[in-house]
């Protein structure tokens, strides 16, 4: 029998705040080690995740190799536990109005997770809007998002009965009063504010700056305005609060401080009562990584927001989505070629890419590489893990360590795919979806199918 040395894993203490970094750690022990070949660390992968006896993975109690005979792959596999200790997590340390932001991870069987756990959850189309109504989630815990919200978008809101709409225009203020005065409602509003804060992120995933195509900028007055705007009688409105968002993957906690800083005061002097500070809390990818926890994001939220003036009375809100998805997923491939480059690189080839796994194309993010048949085995080998597209740029795991034995067949696996993976997939060169299997107490449930090639040609018209 091995020992397990991924019991209790645990995320690693985060490093000092503001830096987002720690040491690299041996899988489950806590102790620094030397490199990058070593095995991969434990708090990588989902909170469930355990050596079997023969040194192969399980998760949720399920073997994944024999999971993966199941149902083939590419496959994204989910912790279901891990999920719902997030959105506990999330809960309680910002109340039951926090929300899970579903463009990190929906499906149906999301939604109705989200829901069983008391969080309420944002939706930002109507395409998210229409599958978490079909999941049967509660219209009132949902929160209305987009930067371009059409009049059916907002039409069909209001019908359901949403919870909060999140302005986000002016053009958007219109058309909420047509709305409302045609459909004899008065939705609930949060106005979206750009804070003018630069977080330390990817440039593409910054919106709290001032040139943003999301919200109304503070420092340029125009913030003020809308909120007038909406407080005039005939707006068709009730105006509840502030809403801010100000990037994503941030590990640093101070970027959050900031915001409060500028938000506190603009909401005292709005005499509003609520504040959603948004997501973006930031996950580990890598080796040497290591970010707050949600209940660490929430204390720091609450005494920033103390220390600009808003009092114990306003509610303070938060919408976390990589925070709760991203680690609880793996997906699963199977290596199809090893192309030795003499001199130059080793490629490994796997049956899946960039249509499951846009990150690395669009914003240049890193992952980790493993082989589930030897979690804990030394990763002395370099490859670049590539997809099957037609494209140079399918690029999966640029600079990857693995196994020295990887071998053609073998079934390799990135773990913190769980956000923007699956909800970020597409079919480019036609290739069919994976599907998505939820993994808790020694069994596994399709919450997702795989897409088949009829699917593909079923919109098509001759």
């Amino acid at each position: 029998m091995i020992p397990d040395p991924m019991a209790e894993p645990g995320p690693p203490r985060p490093a000092a705040p503001g830096t987002g970094r720690a040491g690299t750690q041996r899988a489950g022990t806590g102790q620094a080690v030397a490199g990058a070949d070593a095995p991969l660390p434990a708090h990588l992968l989902p909170d469930s995740a355990e050596v079997g006896p023969s040194g192969r993975l399980r998760v949720g109690g399920v073997d994944v190799l024999e999971l993966v005979g199941e149902v083939g792959t590419p496959v994204f596999i989910y912790d279901e536990q891990h999920l719902r200790r997030r959105l506990q997590e999330a809960r309680q340390a910002f109340g039951p109005r926090v929300a899970y932001a579903s463009k990190a991870f929906l499906c149906k069987a999301m939604a109705a997770l989200v829901d069983q756990e008391g969080c309420c959850m944002d939706v930002s189309t109507g395409g998210e809007l229409h599958v978490a109504l079909s999941a049967g989630f509660p219209a009132e815990r949902l929160v209305m998002h987009g930067n371009n919200k059409s009049e059916a978008e907002l039409a069909a809101a209001l019908r359901a009965g949403v919870g909060r709409v999140v302005v986000d225009s002016f053009d958007e203020v219109e058309r909420l009063r047509r709305a409302s005065r045609a459909l004899g409602a008065r939705p609930q509003v949060l106005v979206r504010v750009t804070p003018g804060i630069e977080a330390h992120t990817h440039e593409y995933v910054m919106t709290g700056q001032d040139d943003s195509k999301f919200g109304f900028g503070l420092s340029s007055g125009a913030a003020e305005e809308a909120v007038g705007r909406l407080r005039r009688p005939g707006s068709g409105v009730e105006l509840v609060g502030l809403h801010a968002h100000i990037g994503s993957q941030i590990f640093a906690l101070e970027s959050f401080e900031r915001a409060l800083e500028v938000l506190g005061p603009f909401l005292v002097r709005s005499g509003l009562g609520e504040l959603c500070i948004g997501g973006g809390l930031g996950v580990p990818y890598v080796t040497g990584e290591a970010a707050p926890t949600i209940s660490e994001w929430a204390a720091a939220v609450r005494a920033a927001a103390a220390r600009a003036g808003v009092g114990p009375d306003v509610l303070l809100t938060a919408e976390p989505g990589r925070a709760v998805a991203a680690t609880a997923a793996l997906t699963c491939y199977t290596v199809g070629t090893v192309k030795e480059l003499p001199g130059l690189r080793t490629y490994v080839s796997v049956d899946g890419g960039m249509s499951d796994n846009p990150r690395p194309v669009l914003y240049g993010s890193g992952y980790e590489a493993f082989l589930p048949r030897e979690v804990l085995a030394p990763r002395p080998r370099v490859v670049t893990v590539v997809g099957k597209h037609c494209e140079s740029g399918d690029v999966i795991v640029k600079d990857a360590h693995v196994p020295e034995d990887l071998a053609v067949g073998d079934v390799l696996a990135t773990p913190v795919t769980g956000a923007y993976g699956h909800s970020m997939a597409s079919t480019y060169n036609k290739v069919p979806r994976p599907p998505v299997v939820f993994v808790r107490d020694g069994r596994w449930r399709l919450a997702v199918r795989r897409e088949t090639y009829e699917d593909l040609v079923a919109l098509d018209q001759l």
